[in-house]
C-alpha cells in the first residue's frame, strides 16, 4: 500500500523511492509482500512485480498477497477507494465485488501486472450481494486454474468468514488460510469473536494498521505528519472518534517504550506478535524497515502487557452498519470503553 503512486495518497511512494527500501527488506529476511490491486490502481502491483524481475530475485523466495474486490481504474486515473466501491452505474458495474465474473478478471489484472502467480488472494472486502456459493466457487476455481495457490479474506464479521469456510468444506473447495483483520491495541473488536475462531480453526491472523496508522507510532499530541493530515481512513476508523481510553493507551505504549529503551512502533508490534499475529507493516523508510524487523526481539511479559491494554475493552460494536442492504462494504465502529 505504501508504494505506487502519490496521485492515489499523497504518503505513497513512487517506484524510484519503493525499489531501495524494498531491496533492503529483502535483504533483511523480509519476503512476505502483502498487496492489493485497487492501491494505487494497479501501480503497487507493477511495481512489486518489476523489482522481482529486474532484481533477479527467485520466485520461491519471496510470498506475494494480493487482494480484490475493488473496482480498479484501467485507464491511469487514481480515484480514492471510496469512488470504487459500488458495483453500479455505467463505470464500475461487473468491475466491482465479489462476481465469478469479477474474481477472473481481478485475477487476470493482477497476473498480469505482477508478471507471476499469486501466493495468497485475498478477498478484500465480503460482496453481501453475491451468493456465498458463487463467492467461494469462484476462488477455488482461480486456484484450481493455476494462477493462485492459496485464498485469505479480510474485514468482515465472524459468522460470515466462518458461513464460507463451511461452504466450501461441504463442497470440498478450498479453503481459506488467513484473515487479514483491523486489530491493534485501539481496535480490540476481533477479540471477541473472529480471533478466537481464527486460532480455534488454524486460519493465520495478519492484522492491517497494527500500528492504528501510526497513531501508537507516536505521542498522543503529535499530529504533523503527512498522513495525519490527509489519510481519510485515519479520520474515520480513529480519530472521529477518539475516546479517553485511546489517549491512556497511547501513553502507556509511550512509557513502556521508554522503560525499555525501545521505539513506540516496536512496542505496538511486539504486542501483536505475542498474541500470535503476523501483523502487515507500511514501511516508508530504511529506518521503519530496521525498527519492524527489530521488533521482534522485543519481549513484553505478562504483566507489561496487562499494563498497556487494562484501560480498554474490546466490547461489541455495530458492525458493517456502512452497508446497509446494498452497499458493498464495511464500517469498522470501534467503540472502547473506559474501565
Amino acid at each position: 500500500m505504501s508504494y505506487g503512486s502519490s496521485n492515489w495518497q499523497s504518503w505513497v511512494l513512487d517506484e524510484a523511492e519503493a525499489f531501495p527500501l524494498l531491496e533492503h527488506a529483502y535483504a533483511l529476511g523480509i519476503n512476505t509482500w502483502d498487496t492489493a490491486d485497487v492501491y494505487s490502481h494497479g501501480r503497487s502491483e507493477e511495481i512489486i512485480g518489476k523489482f522481482l524481475r529486474e532484481k533477479q530475485i527467485p520466485r520461491d523466495r519471496v510470498v506475494i498477497m494480493t487482494k480484490c474486490y475493488f473496482g480498479v481504474d484501467d485507464q491511469g486515473g487514481q480515484p480514492p477507494n471510496r469512488a470504487t466501491i459500488y458495483n453500479d452505474g455505467k463505470e464500475w458495474v461487473n468491475r466491482v465485488g465479489l462476481s465469478r465474473k469479477h474474481v477472473f478478471d481481478a485475477v487476470e489484472g493482477s497476473v498480469r501486472r505482477l508478471g507471476t502467480f499469486i501466493d495468497v488472494l485475498q478477498i478484500h472486502r465480503l460482496d453481501r450481494n453475491t451468493s456465498r456459493e458463487e463467492v467461494m466457487r469462484a476462488l477455488n476455481d482461480v486456484i484450481d486454474s493455476g494462477k493462485v495457490r492459496y485464498i485469505g479474506a479480510s474485514s468482515m464479521a465472524a459468522w460470515e468468514f466462518q458461513s464460507l469456510q463451511n461452504i466450501a468444506a461441504r463442497n470440498g473447495w478450498h479453503q481459506f488460510i488467513s484473515m487479514q483483520n483491523l486489530h491493534n491495541l485501539i481496535c480490540r473488536e476481533e477479540e471477541r469473536e473472529m480471533i478466537p475462531y481464527c486460532k480455534d480453526t488454524g486460519i493465520g491472523l495478519i492484522p492491517w494498521s497494527p500500528l492504528a496508522r501510526g497513531v501508537l507510532a507516536r505521542p498522543w499530541g503529535s499530529r504533523s505528519t503527512v498522513r495525519e493530515s490527509t489519510d481519510m481512513s485515519l479520520k474515520s476508523i480513529i480519530r472521529d472518534r477518539e475516546t479517553v481510553a485511546d489517549e491512556t493507551v497511547v501513553g502507556r505504549v509511550e512509557e513502556l517504550a521508554k522503560k525499555k529503551g525501545t521505539t513506540m512502533a516496536q512496542v505496538a508490534i511486539a504486542w501483536c506478535l505475542s498474541n500470535g499475529e503476523n501483523p502487515i507493516l507500511g514501511l516508508n523508510s530504511v529506518g521503519r524497515i530496521e525498527e519492524a524487523v527489530s521488533a521482534i526481539s522485543v519481549q513484553l511479559t505478562e504483566e507489561e502487557k496487562q499494563k498497556i491494554t487494562d484501560a480498554t475493552e474490546a466490547v461489541l460494536i455495530v458492525f458493517g452498519k456502512l452497508c446497509e442492504d446494498t452497499a458493498p462494504t464495511a464500517l469498522w465502529l470501534n467503540y472502547i470503553r473506559e474501565r
